[in-house]
């Protein structure tokens, strides 16, 4: 063995490339400075890899993708690199610049190296199409396990020689390595057809190219015309004898002869000095959060007391218009807006680490920038050892010995919904490696239920930390027009900058995430999204009689403010706790109905959106059944919806850009007369793919064809207002403070947590899914052959009812037991309408029509339970002193 091949130790630290080495005599070369080989050793190590172009692999020690690294190393890295390139360009070349990064490896380093330049805008490509966005440009990677690379800029110029305003621009290209050229050759080549310029600038970490390579791309410089330069940390070659590819592939299958390897799968082989594997903390078993708000669960039924939620997500408040990578574009002004935010996302991440000493802030797939950044800020406000790398694509071989580069791998499911379908995909050295907190960090795109499924990224790194925390920064898509719509879509514009004929433009932004529990709701993370805007600190509440007479007399909408909050007596709780123990299998015999039928026609993995708040319940229940009966976990979200006003347009822009509008179900309690129904029906004419149809757990008023039932009986989340609803008010629509570009708002009653029983209506529920599991599968197959077409029948009998009592207005008539006790809650009600006969169902309207002095009159053919009839003519001096209601004059 010669002295090269021999297992170099410096300070007691082996090389991490010895191994490979050793068996296939794969040496790294210095570029003849006095410590090149030294230097490459620092940079680089070497893994074995299942790929038929290239068996061996160079590991980077500060790329921050296969070896956990301070953040400041890699993003200093790309930084220097950045620095080099404004100093070779000068300032005024380096501001006609654009910067082109390599996905998946190199979409950070290429970032940084942008931020060091400080003048350019930067573009990455990728391996995950977006629809609606047109292709500027593509290219090959011919070593590379998954090939194929594209370029998708938001602004079809960007990478047009004057895209920065002033023609010919040099193009930066920013690769991990620079190996043979083949891949920056192809890209220039490329793009030079499309967009010739006179100069390019190629940037690597390291400079491995042999002398041929070397000559190949002074041949290409002088073949096109263009100016090349090239700027790397490092220089030097990789020696590979004869035969290192067949000898390393037979490695590789003797080492890892089955793809699968069961549990074992995450940990590497034993070396062959048969030392055990080191033990890290938390390897044991998946173990809960300690503050119990997580964002996975294990299979089995979805009751609150069963589920274990091994990581808690949390909410970065990631700025809006700041676009969460350079998949489609990232210009200075971005990180202009980006750069003051940090710390304090920063600090909402240390807030949920607590105590811990040792931190692993991982990122995902070409997702490098963000959580880099995160890192960095980490630690800058953290006295704690902070590491950052990201999972990836690439299959590498993982031998748990000091002289290798890979010492463990954790494999996943893929869970970003790949365009090229599902597969492996890896996080090395991650197991075994002590971190007593992880900070998975992700794109929205990214956060699928594969993400939170047992055998998910989320579950097999909460076997391996103490503390699994979840960062979701939402994913940028460009705009897409919208049928109809003059500004088209999710959307929307702070940033003005120069376009490339020198006129104003304006860049587009991400509306915000979901907010999720229990920051806003006491729901738990994952059982709901609200697309809303949290409005809690605002003044919305206003006595009834206030609200009620300016409703009628056309001074306010009932969406611009909020009822006060009813408080229950104790004796109206007891009700509701009757009502729920007296209708709960019928509830849950309604949720699986309806859960069913969804599944059967709108499947296999619809996504529920409730409109806030009465169909959030039931929207929570149905995602229950389908996890409970079928072990899906269906996404599930609330947007608002007003009478008059129409659906929120930005929720509906914000789940364009997330799913695809075919499988979007809506989701509400009940119906009435059908006036939500006709509403969301006329909003979505603006909006393609959007079905307008409604799934409802009871019709009474015969408005839908998908329904639990038809029967008009007591759901009791319709007792309580937000005390059964995650204590989130009804949403407020006011132009003071919802703008266009803003979700509509509503309340969180933190206030109220001690009152909450929506935990308890939803467990309650669910504990009898499995006593109804025979009726609902007999009701459903029944149901999916039946005629459901829509009667209408409610609408006809409110028409009636309205000209019987001398009412003039459908508005004021609100059927069904959910919507009379709205009135009894919400409004100033005249008088309540009893179906003769009617039992216990009516109990609790019976007891607040006592409460507000309305009279209660029993009448036959009434097609539903009860009516109520909101006071026709209502000014304050229509009640008496007390506020109670008395006859109309």
């Amino acid at each position: 063995m010669s002295g090269r091949a021999a297992r170099k130790e410096t300070a007691n630290v082996v090389w991490s490339g010895s191994w490979v080495t050793e068996r296939l005599g794969v040496e790294l070369i210095g570029d003849g400075r006095p410590d090149g080989d030294g230097e490459l050793r620092e940079l680089l190590g070497l893994a074995l890899r299942r790929n038929p172009k290239r068996a061996h692999l160079l590991v980077s020690n500060v790329l921050g993708k296969h070896v956990p690294q301070k953040p400041s190393v890699v993003y200093g890295a790309g930084f220097e690199l950045g620095r080099r390139v404004r100093e070779l360009l000068g300032d005024a070349e380096a501001g006609r610049a654009v910067v082109l990064g390599y996905a998946e490896t190199a979409t950070g380093l290429g970032h940084a190296v942008a931020d060091g330049l400080g003048l350019a805008p930067y573009l990455h490509s990728t391996r995950r199409p977006v629809e609606g966005v047109a292709q500027a440009g593509g290219f090959e990677e011919s070593h590379s396990h998954a090939t194929s690379h594209l370029l998708l800029p938001e602004d079809p110029e960007l990478l047009a020689p004057s895209a920065a305003g002033t023609p010919d621009g040099p193009l930066v290209l920013v690769d991990d390595e620079f190996s043979t050229g083949n891949t920056v050759l192809n890209t220039i080549r490329a793009l030079h057809e499309r967009y010739p310029r006179s100069r390019y600038v190629i940037v690597a970490l390291v400079d491995m190219r042999s002398p041929a390579d070397r000559e190949r791309l002074t041949g290409f410089a002088e073949e096109t015309g263009a100016r090349i330069d090239l700027v790397a940390r490092s220089a030097g070659t990789v020696l590979l004898p004869e035969g290192v590819l067949e000898k390393g592939q037979a490695l590789v299958a003797a080492h890892e002869p089955e793809r699968e390897r069961g549990p074992g799968r995450e940990r590497g082989p034993e070396p062959d000095s048969e030392r055990k594997p080191e033990s890290g903390p938390g390897q044991g078993p998946e173990t809960e959060s300690a503050d119990g708000a997580g964002c996975a669960r294990n299979a089995g039924p979805a009751s609150a007391a069963s589920a274990v939620r091994p990581c808690t997500r949390v909410d970065l408040r990631w700025p809006a218009g700041v676009p969460d990578g350079g998949r489609h574009g990232f210009t200075p002004a971005h990180r202009t807006a980006l750069e003051p935010a940090l710390p304090a996302m920063a600090d909402r991440v240390a807030e949920a680490l607590g105590d811990a000493r040792r931190i692993l802030v991982l990122g995902f797939e070409e997702l490098m920038y963000a959580p880099l950044r995160l890192g960095t800020a980490l630690e800058d406000r953290l006295d704690a050892e902070v590491r950052y790398s990201t999972t990836t694509r690439s299959p590498v071989l993982a031998v748990d010995d000091p002289g290798y580069a890979i010492r463990s791998r954790l494999v996943f499911p893929a869970h970003d919904n790949p365009a090229d379908g599902p597969g492996d995909r890896y996080a090395y050295n991650v197991a075994g490696a002590g971190f007593d907190a992880v900070v998975l960090t992700v794109d929205s795109t990214a956060d699928t239920p594969e993400l939170h499924a047992p055998d998910g990224l989320l579950a097999q790194l909460a076997a391996h930390t103490g503390h699994v925390l979840l960062a979701v920064v939402p994913s940028y898509v460009p705009p897409v027009p919208q049928k109809g719509a003059t500004t088209p879509t999710s959307l929307s514009p702070p940033f003005p900058s120069s376009s490339s004929d020198g006129s104003e433009r304006q860049e587009t932004t991400v509306l915000p995430e979901p907010l999720r529990g229990p920051a806003f709701s006491s729901y738990a993370p994952d059982e709901v999204g609200w697309l809303l805007q949290d409005l809690s600190d605002a003044e919305l509440e206003a006595p009834t009689e206030e609200r009620e007479e300016a409703i009628q007399s056309g001074g306010a909408h009932y969406a611009e403010s909020l009822p006060v909050e009813y408080q229950p007596s104790e004796r109206y709780q007891e009700l509701f706790r009757a009502a729920l123990d007296l209708s709960a299998a019928r509830v849950a015999r309604a949720v699986g109905t309806v859960t069913e039928t969804v599944l059967a026609e709108r499947g296999p993995r619809p996504v529920l959106v409730s409109l806030a708040r009465a169909g959030t319940p039931v929207g929570v229940l149905m995602r229950r059944w389908a996890r409970h009966r079928h072990g899906v976990d269906l996404p599930h979200y609330a947007v608002s919806i007003v009478r008059g006003r129409g659906i929120d347009a930005n929720a509906l822009r914000w789940l364009a850009a997330h799913h695809d509008p075919a499988d979007v179900v809506f989701v509400d309690g009940w119906t009435g007369k059908g006036a939500i129904t006709r509403e969301l029906s006329e909003a979505l004419a603006g909006f393609e793919g959007f079905d307008p149809e409604i799934a409802v757990l009871a019709d009474p008023g015969g408005c839908v064809r998908t329904y639990g039932t038809r029967e008009d009986f007591l759901i009791p989340s319709a007792c309580l207002n937000s005390t059964v609803s995650g204590l989130i008010s009804r949403t407020v629509l006011r132009a003071d403070l919802v703008g266009p570009q803003d979700f509509h708002g509503a309340k969180f009653y933190r206030e109220l947590a001690d009152a909450d029983v929506s935990g308890h209506f939803l467990d309650t529920v669910a504990a009898h899914f499995d006593e109804v599991a025979d009726a609902v599968d007999a009701g459903a197959k029944e149901l999916l052959t039946a005629d459901r077409a829509p009667t209408w029948e409610g609408w006809a009998a409110v028409e009636r009812i309205s000209e019987e009592y001398g009412i003039h207005d459908v508005n004021l008539v609100k059927p069904g037991v959910g919507e009379t006790t709205r009135v009894l809650l919400r409004r100033v009600p005249w008088k309540i309408l009893a179906k003769r006969g009617a039992g216990a169902d009516l109990d609790h309207i019976r007891l607040l029509a006592e409460q507000r002095g309305v009279p209660v009159e029993e009448v036959d053919e009434l097609p539903y339970s009860c009516v109520g009839l909101i006071h026709p003519k209502y000014t304050r001096g229509a009640t008496g002193a007390d506020g109670r209601a008395v006859e109309s004059k």
